[in-house]
């Protein structure tokens, strides 16, 4: 990434914690564009991530195969504070150095995925819930190269859908063609 991870997830964090901000308790059981996911299953995942991703920002070992329940009492405000700490533990430039011992990667990718799930997942709440997001520029901008990268093995693994034709939506040009290329729908949901 040519911008410092930190900076890339400090612009966009905020737009994603303003979308996690808007969901009301009623919202919780609606479905997303992340098939199977219902939005609370969507936030769990994305708390997750980003509770993990302070870790790996360490070079410390996490668990992705525990699924707890981070909806509680005053959750939105624990998001919002999980999300400063993701920010904080990627800002030291060492955390760039090497390669994370968990995931087997370049950290400055480990880094990358954190950017790409605030990113992509705070878009699929958004819609999800009739939101508008606006994600940062910048970021979306470096997160093409990244999903470039990563799209043969995420398509693998089932992380990332088959990629789509780009249409020409009411959204940016760039952020509909990262949607695309992560098998997303920029017009979600379609209409009958």
């Amino acid at each position: 990434m040519s911008t410092q991870t930190s900076e890339l997830l400090a612009a966009a964090a905020p737009r994603t914690v303003d979308v996690v901000r808007g969901i009301s308790d009623d919202q919780l059981d609606l479905p997303t564009p992340c098939q199977d996911y219902l939005v609370r299953d969507l936030l769990n995942h994305l708390f997750q991530v980003v509770v993990n991703f302070q870790d790996l920002a360490e070079k410390r070992q996490v668990e992705w195969a525990e699924k707890p329940d981070h909806l509680g009492d005053g959750w939105r405000d624990r998001f919002e504070a999980e999300t400063g700490r993701l920010v904080a533990a990627w800002s030291d430039p060492s955390t760039l150095e090497g390669v994370s011992p968990g995931m087997g990667m370049p950290q400055p990718v480990i880094g990358g995925m954190a950017l790409l799930d605030l990113t992509v997942h705070g878009w699929d709440l958004a819609v999800a819930t009739g939101q508008p997001y606006h994600p940062a520029p910048e970021a979306v901008a470096e997160l093409h190269g990244l999903v470039e990268q990563l799209g043969p093995t995420a398509r693998k693994m089932g992380v990332f859908a088959d990629p789509l034709p780009t249409p020409t939506p009411d959204l940016a040009p760039d952020l509909a063609h990262l949607l695309t290329q992560t098998g997303r729908t920029p017009t979600w949901p379609q209409t009958p």
